[in-house]
């Protein structure tokens, strides 16, 4: 197995233990970050109904007009994500950090989220 291939499988194993624990409501969904090498995606995710509330990303148009490095992108997606939530009257939500430390990008992301209104 490749080093990269066991990165993946490592951060798969953290995501699933994490997810026993936290499930998405209508009212509380959850705050789901995936993370590339380039990009951050983010997604209010009901998992009781399997539906996808609300996402944001680094590859939006307003998004990728705004300069600076990555963690300043990804505050801008956790502002946006936040703008959306509370678009759907949504104030709380639970933070997945999708098998991440919470360091770097994931943290500005949620500093982001929390910037913009969003509690967790």
């Amino acid at each position: 197995m490749s080093k990269t291939a066991a990165k993946t499988v490592r951060r798969r194993k953290l995501h699933l233990r994490v997810r026993k624990d936290i499930n998405g409501t209508a009212q509380l969904p959850r705050l789901s970050v995936f993370r590339s090498n380039k990009e951050i995606y983010a997604q209010l995710i009901d998992d009781a109904n399997g539906n996808t509330l609300a996402a944001a990303s680094s590859r939006q148009k307003d998004i990728q007009a705004q300069k600076g490095n990555k963690s300043e992108i990804a505050t801008f997606v956790g502002k946006a994500i936040a703008n959306k939530a509370k678009d759907l009257g949504i104030e709380k939500c639970l933070f997945d950090r999708g098998g991440y430390l919470y360091h770097g990008r994931v943290k500005a992301l949620a500093d982001g989220a929390r910037e913009g209104g969003l509690k967790f």
